[in-house]
């Protein structure tokens, strides 16, 4: 029975598909035949012996049940594989299996492979959900809404443009990828500590074979490991991009609450239920899932530091972290994705209460405008600020609006009744808000491109 939601709830079919044991399996299978054909290429192996052993590198020939017996005897994964897969290909050539390896030349070169495919469901989900925040940028960059800060009010903004920001910083992750790809999708065939004496004089074209067989780059230079840093920089990587959807998720459940509502999360009304208790719920639980799953997901970060520090040319502290790691930072992420795609795919967005919410302001977020244009006309500024700080308190006391208290103070020496008026006007005071939002937003659209297909 399933006992961790990794293996029922969190995560797609395709990405669990490449961290299931089954094609764990197949893929030490086809790293031990990319070995033998590099040595049959180099006259260290008969060329009838690789083709006996990639014939029978198969999980049709290789059963995890009979690795998971050999394991239980040896205590040992990888003898365990290569035992099973010299016994399915038999006399005389199973001998020729793992000839010169290590167990990391094989594990590790496994993980770049797991590792590659798994960048790849994360590039495209991150692109598809690029590109829906880009558009949407696009289709509300007229949209006025209230800016806040430390969750006070501010000046007006557009919803766009808050969408364009996430577009932006998706984006940086998408480059963020292109680079980490180059250094994590490495694979090694150097031996017991690096120096590839197993191997013998042909070292270097047995390894680069085997990683073109492969379509991987060879390591610079390994250990017994790949050096761990690459894994670090790559679940760094992916505590960023979840902590992006993190920060995007956190503002929308901000702005689905009862007493703010400019966004709000949809809702199945036919069938859906929000609470055991008060049927009135119409909970953020899409945002709520994808703000929790960041929490485990971050936590990752510090044992994939630690993991870099081996004593000397290796230890095994790594590897039963990375077993725990690799797979779990992957799938939360996928859902991560996947999530924040539906979420705003169908995202309920209400203007009429952005606007409301700024009315509600009665005014406040048009002092520092109101300042500005009293700077143009000549006032000081610093006596300007002190005016409307002043004036924005006497307003919060009485409840009134600025502009009916600055009627009464000397800004009605500087501004006429009709130019106060004016400031006033949220659509007056956005600044570049609309033109950045275009600007992001087709850049991240072109930088896309095809990625999100």
């Amino acid at each position: 029975m399933p006992v961790h939601p990794i293996e029922y709830r969190y995560g797609s079919r395709e990405m669990r598909r490449i961290f299931e044991r089954e094609m764990w399996l197949e893929y030490m299978l086809m790293v031990e035949a990319a070995l033998a054909d590099a040595h049959a290429a180099v006259g260290n192996i008969p060329k009838e012996a690789a083709e006996a052993i990639r014939s029978k590198a198969s999980t049709r020939f290789v059963k995890l049940e009979r690795v998971n017996e050999l394991e239980a005897i040896t205590k040992h994964e990888v003898v365990a594989v290569v035992k099973a897969l010299a016994e399915a290909v038999g006399e005389p050539y199973g001998g020729y299996v793992h000839l010169g390896a290590t167990s990391n030349d094989i594990t590790d070169t496994v993980l770049a492979l797991q590792i590659r495919e798994a960048l790849k469901i994360v590039e495209r989900g991150l692109a598809r959900l690029a590109k829906l925040t880009a558009e949407m940028a696009l289709k509300y960059k007229d949209t006025i809404c209230l800016g806040r800060t430390h969750g006070v009010a501010a000046i007006p903004i557009t919803f766009g443009f808050k969408l364009a920001v996430w577009a932006s910083e998706l984006k940086r992750h998408l480059e963020r990828l292109n680079y980490l790809r180059e250094r994590v999708c490495v694979g090694k065939l150097t031996g017991a500590v690096g120096t590839m004496a197993g191997f013998g004089g042909k070292a270097f074209e047995i390894q680069d074979h085997a990683m073109k067989i492969l379509g991987l780059k060879p390591a610079e230079i390994t250990t017994q490991i790949v050096p761990r840093d690459g894994l670090a920089e790559l679940v760094l990587t992916l505590s960023l991009i979840s902590s992006t959807l993190d920060k995007m998720a956190n503002e929308i459940r901000n702005l689905h609450r009862t007493e703010i509502r400019e966004t709000e999360e949809a809702f199945e009304e036919a069938t859906q239920v929000g609470s055991s208790t008060m049927p009135h719920k119409r909970n953020p639980i899409g945002s709520e899932k994808i703000c929790g799953l960041a929490k485990i997901i971050r936590g990752f970060a510090t044992p994939a530091l630690e993991n870099v520090v081996q004593e000397h040319e290796r230890d095994l502290t790594n590897s039963s972290c990375e077993r725990v790691m690799i797979p779990e930072v992957f799938l939360l992420l996928d859902e991560q994705l996947k999530t924040m795609y539906q979420v705003l795919s169908n995202l309920k967005v209400y203007p009429e209460n952005m606007m409301r919410n700024i009315e509600a302001t009665m005014g406040l977020i048009f002092s520092e405008a109101v300042m500005i244009a009293l700077v143009r006309k000549g006032y000081d500024r610093q006596k300007a600020h002190e005016l409307l700080r002043v004036s924005c308190l006497e307003a919060m006391k009485k409840g009134i609006h600025l502009r009916e208290v600055l009627k009464n103070t000397e800004v009605s020496l500087y501004l006429s009744d009709e130019e106060l008026s004016e400031l006033f006007k949220p659509e007056n005071y956005l600044g570049k808000a609309v033109e950045l939002t275009e600007r992001v937003a087709l850049s991240t659209l072109n930088f896309v491109g095809d990625l999100a297909s």
